[in-house]
């Protein structure tokens, strides 16, 4: 059973990782989170995630020289967001 200090120290210290998580990522910063219905989402993209399921996730990897050749192809056309 663990003593009233210990607990105190452990609430302390849930708070604290508490008001981490609610900060928003480092610009720049990604992270990878499974959204409630299963999707894998891709937190710092953007001002929403990027969320899509295993499969469209897998179909778009299988494109990555693909699309990597058409950024290049279509550079000038395309807008960097800075």
């Amino acid at each position: 059973m663990p003593t009233e200090e210990e607990l105190h120290a452990e609430i302390e210290r849930l708070r604290a990782e508490n008001e981490n998580l609610k900060k928003p990522a480092a610009r720049g910063q990604t992270s990878l989170k499974v959204s409630e219905k299963g999707a894998l989402s891709v937190y710092g993209m953007g001002r929403f995630p990027v969320t899509l399921y295993r499969e469209q996730w897998e179909k778009l990897l299988s494109m990555s020289e693909e699309i990597k050749r058409f950024i290049l192809e279509h550079d000038a056309q395309l807008k960097k967001k800075e």
